[in-house]
């Protein structure tokens, strides 16, 4: 992965991201999300079918990749931090342990083997962020109460959900990467054509109400993130990741974890039919391999269902090498 380029959403509402219930609130927007919700709109850019193709064709390494969706707050990227460096040694002033997001500054200092300067961040308890002192978390859940109402009889059901909102100058950031330049030029314009489409119209849940949208995407071009080392490694997953049968890991070594993603089908087959239950590997393992991880996209569908649904869980992975992270 040579070339790519990250993308900053700074919502504009509420949003609802992730599976469960309507009183659980997710705060990391997964891969195999935000790669369902690209193909979407690239359904709507009538380019599905060449997408897919690219990007899940058998046989063949993706033309695109995604890492997961992480906060930002001002010029201070967050991101899960590795598990096997994480978390630090213990202090008397910051509960490092209590951190699910920290900044990008502080795992380059861990993987540069520095000590993190105590005094440098505050924990914000809410969102889980580890962020520079002094400064409020990137964003609050927030709990809506709403009504269903049964237009037949106008019995109402009254019912609350979670979601989370940002606060001022904060927002969400993924990296685009992509397979070579000749996928770099032919797909840069059309991903960047399905983000602003989905800025507009809403990522997640609870679009028909507005929520899940953003401003403008701001696109740039930085070469910080890539995975390109000659030998074996450890490598950090920034993404969710299922295995393929050419992935070559050694799972006795290593430090990771393992969630089972579900959820509802969109289509016009059969839509909110649920997909099948699959294991992932997820953001911020470090996995041992001889090479890059790439991982695969199996078909969830339902049995019987008319077409494959695929859960995209091949790797947005870098090794923890100080001069591949600069």
């Amino acid at each position: 992965m040579k070339t790519g380029f990250t993308i900053r959403l700074r919502p504009t509402g509420p949003w609802r991201i992730g599976g469960g219930t309507r009183d659980q609130v997710e705060t990391l927007y997964r891969s195999d999300a935000l790669y369902s919700a690209v193909t979407e709109a690239m359904h709507l850019l009538g380019r599905r079918d060449e997408w897919l193709a690219a990007t899940t064709g058998p046989g063949q390494t993706p033309a695109v990749r995604f890492s997961s969706c992480f906060p930002f707050l001002g010029n201070t990227g967050l991101i899960v931090p590795p598990r096997s460096l994480w978390p630090p040694a213990p202090s008397a002033k910051v509960r490092w342990k209590g951190a699910k997001f920290v900044p990008l500054s502080a795992v380059r200092d861990l993987i540069a083997g520095k000590p993190l300067n105590e005094d440098a961040y505050t924990l914000d308890g809410p969102s889980q962020c580890l962020v520079p002192s002094g400064r409020p978390g990137p964003f609050r859940e927030l709990v809506r109460k709403h009504a269903a109402v049964d237009r037949l009889t106008g019995a109402t059901e009254p019912h609350s959900v979670t979601g989370i909102e940002f606060t001022a100058n904060a927002g969400l950031w993924c990296r685009v990467a992509f397979h070579d330049e000749a996928a770099s030029e032919h797909w840069t314009a059309p991903v960047q054509a399905a983000f602003r489409l989905l800025a507009d119209s809403g990522f997640g849940g609870r679009r028909s109400q507005g929520w899940g949208r953003a401003g403008h995407p701001h696109f740039s071009k930085s070469a910080h993130l890539h995975n390109e080392v000659p030998h074996e490694a450890d490598y950090w997953l920034l993404s969710a990741f299922i295995p393929g049968p050419e992935d070559q890991i050694d799972w006795s070594r290593g430090s990771y974890s393992v969630s089972t993603r579900s959820g509802r089908i969109a289509s016009t087959s059969g839509s909110g039919n649920l997909k099948k239950n699959i294991r992932v590997i997820d953001e911020g393992s470090v996995l041992h391999a001889s090479r890059p991880p790439e991982g695969s996209a199996p078909n969830v569908a339902p049995d019987g269902f008319p077409h494959p649904v695929l859960r995209f869980g091949f790797a947005f992975a870098i090794p923890l090498h100080p001069e591949v992270f600069a």
